[in-house]
């Protein structure tokens, strides 16, 4: 990769004072800044992985009140710990939090450094820094993606990068260059704060940036293209789900604890699955993007058959929940917000015919 302009050597404690300056008049007030611990900060760094701070919030708040420390949530159910997650996405880091749970409540104390963190399933590079970091003071940088996209600017990175993954390695070498070592936990925060609320991805707003007198693509005025990643092919796909309902019940596929994917939790069974085919305009079609896929759920609405009470009855992973008590079920945000939906409505009707 070329390389870029980088402010000089020099410049960096001056560069240090005007981050931690602003971020002293500029930070939001967050739940696991106001107590910190390790705890608080794995939660809170887990809960924040892939999903926005303020969906993160109200999730941290219910969290840290039902298990307040890792010795709490050790002794927890795996299915209430996938109850309270619901709505979050990537449950296999609910998962990953249970196991570290019980990992570090075996432990003395908990582990202090990166890189004893890192030892830990589903706690990456930068989580490991954020931890040790902002929970022990350690002088290690974080690199997420606004971070990315802050050095990337602040540097005039112009190359396309491959991915989120390749770009945080690329950074890795000048975040830490930049790291204040006497207050790398409130620099690290401060930096991942500046990318989200002025050096954002859409419009940055330089004119209130601290480090606009370093920054090379505010010098060249093309801030709001950089970061450059490289193009992704996206892809469409159609799933059909069947919504069934049956005294008071509705009818959910629950996961293995072996799937690859939402391992434990519940989902709307696909058609196909319980023997069943589509016939006429489904009750709800609703899009959502995974990754790089963007997915059309066509949701239909059927009446039960006695045959396939009894075909359903043999299949161990089809069970019926409560419909009055899907708040409490591990069931992934989208299908919770979809059956809502569908329940909610007067008068549907249930359709369909079989195969």
């Amino acid at each position: 990769m070329p390389a870029a302009r980088s402010a000089p050597a020099a410049a960096i404690p001056a560069m240090r004072r005007a981050l931690l300056a602003w971020f002293g008049r500029h930070r939001r007030p967050m739940p696991w800044r106001s107590e910190i611990s390790a705890y608080r900060t794995v939660v809170s760094e887990l809960m924040c992985q892939q999903t926005q701070i303020a969906t993160a919030i109200p999730y941290f708040e219910k969290w840290t009140a039902r298990w307040p420390d890792f010795r709490d949530l050790a002794q927890a159910d795996e299915a209430e710990v996938l109850a309270l997650w619901a709505g979050l996405g990537y449950y296999s880091r609910a998962r990953n939090l249970l196991s570290l749970a019980r990992q570090v409540a075996a432990l003395a104390r908990p582990p202090r450094t990166a890189a004893e963190w890192r030892e830990f399933k589903g706690v990456g590079p930068y989580t490991a820094a954020a931890i040790a970091s902002i929970a022990f003071g350690e002088p290690v940088a974080v690199v997420d993606g606004n971070v990315v996209r802050v050095l990337a600017r602040l540097d005039g990175v112009r190359a396309s990068l491959r991915d989120a993954s390749s770009a945080a390695k690329h950074f890795a070498a000048r975040a830490a260059e930049l790291v204040d070592p006497k207050r790398p936990g409130d620099f690290n925060q401060a930096m991942m704060e500046l990318g989200a609320t002025v050096c954002r991805k859409g419009g940055p707003d330089c004119g209130r940036c601290p480090l606009a007198g370093w920054c090379d693509a505010k010098a060249k005025g093309d801030a709001a293209t950089l970061p450059r990643f490289v193009s992704k092919e996206r892809k469409e796909a159609v799933v059909d789900r069947a919504l069934v309902m049956r005294a008071g019940k509705v009818l959910l596929r629950r996961n293995p604890a072996a799937a690859r994917r939402l391992a434990g939790m519940a989902e709307i069974p696909v058609v196909a699955s319980v023997g069943l085919a589509p016939d006429g305009e489904p009750a709800l079609v609703r899009r959502r993007t995974i990754g790089a896929v963007t997915y059309e759920e066509k949701l239909h609405a059927f009446e039960p058959t006695a045959a396939d009470l009894r075909r359903w009855a043999r299949d161990t992973e089809l069970e019926w929940v409560d419909a009055a008590g899907l708040g409490g079920a591990a069931l992934s945000g989208p299908h919770r917000r979809w059956l809502g939906e569908w329940l909610s409505r007067d008068g549907r009707t249930a359709r369909g015919r079989r195969p």
